[in-house]
């Protein structure tokens, strides 16, 4: 990743994004899948840009998982054929998904479902027009958020879902978020802890008369086993892992072994150097509206030129930062950060700065996803 030599074409704080870096996340991602990009079903939270969706298609990834109905738009304004909803449409949402489908023909919509109630409400929208949308249910892994827990509830539900008008059987869907060990082997037996009851719930699916046609699963820590597994199985397998796309330096300290690359960073400067000189301090222009801040202070940013930067204070547009080389900095100067955490750092910003070569090219993408509404 090679920092613009043209900082000073860019306002402070802004969102660099680096495609090239993009496009060796993304092709890393088919090479971990055995190069069939049908194995991919990328998140698109982490980045909400339609040009990187876009990339994904150059790369032969058609399918996408979203996080909200504004997400599932951008995704189908950018050609995305196959586009799913990572969680239940409830009340008006169910109505505005039908909209979509509407809007968007050609697009295959489906969303996951966990519960009779949810299943009842999206069947009545649909049937009532004569559509049918395929769900996947949603079983519960152990991370306790959503899903139903795999056994005979679920086949109950699966059941319902094959009978039911407006609905229809599309897969099951089990997202894994509580497995995120940095030990390798820790994180393989949780795996085997987490999975081998879906298999077997799918084996039951089976002997109960009902196909899975798909699996959808997986965070990028565990990418690489669900890939592995993919391979022994006899129906689609899609890992729908996000953040790789542009990685950050939680995932980056936790699995070095994945072999991604920072493909954003945060441009911001020197605006005061409070206290005496002594005090070593400096403070820059990134608040916690410019980088997410669900982490603790010490840990929502890194700056690679200040490996000594101690955090002593953050507000919505200051960072106030104590180093050693502070006397060597001046107002204005440009410093360079990689968030923690990418995913809700991207949805602070409405553009992200386009970095080719070196250089900031003065191409914008509006990151429209941000918004919970688009025109549906």
């Amino acid at each position: 990743m090679q920092y613009p030599n043209n900082p000073e074409t860019i306002p402070s704080p802004a969102l660099l994004i680096f495609p090239e870096q993009v496009e060796q996340n993304i092709a890393h991602m088919v090479d971990i899948v055995g190069g069939k990009p049908e194995r991919l079903r990328p998140h698109i939270k982490t980045h909400k840009l339609g040009e990187i969706v876009k990339m994904q298609l150059a790369h032969g990834i058609t399918k996408t998982k979203c996080a909200t109905i504004a997400e599932m738009e951008m995704c189908a304004e950018a050609d995305s054929p196959d586009v799913m909803m990572a969680y239940p449409p409830i009340g008006p949402n169910i109505a505005r998904l039908l909209k979509l489908t509407e809007l968007f023909p050609s697009v295959k919509f489906s969303a996951v479902c966990d519960s009779d109630e949810a299943a009842k409400a999206i069947a009545a929208e649909f049937s009532t027009v004569g559509k049918s949308l395929p769900l996947c249910i949603d079983i519960n892994p152990g991370m306790n958020r959503t899903g139903i827990l795999p056994g005979p509830e679920a086949i109950e539900l699966v059941k319902q879902i094959v009978a039911t008008e407006g609905i229809e059987f599309a897969g099951v869907h089990a997202y894994d978020g509580h497995i995120h060990d940095a030990e390798l082997e820790v994180r393989i037996r949780r795996f085997a802890e987490s999975f081998d009851p879906i298999f077997a719930f799918i084996d039951e699916l089976k002997e109960a008369g009902i196909e899975t046609k798909a699996l959808v699963t997986g965070g990028s820590p565990t990418m690489a086993l669900h890939a592995e597994k993919a391979a022994e199985m006899p129906f689609a397998y899609e890992c729908s892992a996000g953040t790789p796309t542009l990685w950050d330096t939680g995932y980056e300290d936790a699995f070095p072994e994945l072999g991604f690359v920072w493909a954003a960073a945060l441009l911001t400067r020197v605006i005061s150097k409070p206290g005496t000189p002594d005090e070593n301090l400096i403070c820059v222009d990134l608040g916690h509206k410019a980088v997410a801040a669900e982490m603790s202070l010490d840990m929502r940013v890194r700056f690679p030129s200040l490996p000594d930067a101690e955090f002593l204070g953050q507000s919505e547009e200051h960072l106030v930062i104590k180093t050693e080389v502070a006397s060597s900095l001046t107002i204005g100067d440009v410093l360079y950060g990689i968030p923690r955490h990418i995913c809700p750092t991207v949805a602070l910003h409405q553009e992200v700065v386009i970095v080719r070569d070196g250089a900031a090219t003065g191409e914008r993408w509006e990151i429209k996803a941000r918004d919970r509404r688009l025109t549906v």
